[in-house]
């Protein structure tokens, strides 16, 4: 594991009821429009923060890949997802930038918080690119490097939206948007 990567021996941080108040998921999941039936991805699904009210925006009839590269994460997020008893999530153990998802199988690829942490930026877009379908969209949500927060990452290391935005115009995406969410992120959007 590299220095950028949010450790799992951190999860319990991803629990804390505070981060409900400076990222809201129900803010995060008006921006993504995610629709019944639809599919989609969630790159950094950690435990499951925003894979969980995905999956019930998708409803039975959709499906959630929930993709983490640390399977101490994907493991805290199945028994959650047994609670719960969602069957439409999908655990995959994956790096970012090679999913083995299957090709233009998603409607949404989203990465949330994890955009800061990768080592080939380049490789994630287009990733992301070769995983939606016609029309797809990507959504990175990210932290801000103009407010420091203390449960974010350390300033040094958070990237400017237009930083998300280049490598996604080179992998072929259209804008869409960029807003802040919350107290301390940013929301770029693009479609394929």
């Amino acid at each position: 594991m590299h220095e950028r990567r949010f450790s799992a021996s951190h999860a319990h941080r991803l629990e804390d009821p505070e981060r409900k108040i400076w990222l809201p998921p129900a803010e995060v999941m008006r921006a993504l429009a995610l629709q019944p039936g639809e599919t989609a991805a969630d790159l950094g699904a950690g435990t499951g923060y925003f894979a969980l009210p995905m999956a019930e925006a998708v409803g039975p009839a959709g499906k959630i890949y929930a993709v983490d590269a640390q399977s101490e994460m994907l493991a805290l997020l199945k028994s959650k997802l047994d609670r719960e008893g969602l069957a439409n999530v999908e655990l995959v153990h994956a790096e970012a930038e090679r999913t083995g998802l299957p090709e233009a199988s998603c409607d949404l690829y989203f990465l949330a918080n994890v955009w800061h942490e990768l080592e080939d930026w380049g490789a994630a877009a287009r990733e992301a690119r070769r995983v939606l379908k016609t029309g797809g969209r990507v959504a990175i949500l990210d932290w801000r490097p103009d407010v420091d927060a203390e449960n974010g990452p350390p300033l040094a290391h958070r990237v400017d939206p237009s930083h998300a935005s280049d490598y996604l115009q080179a992998a072929g995406f259209q804008l869409a948007d960029a807003v802040t969410v919350g107290r301390y992120s940013w929301l770029l959007q693009a479609k394929a």
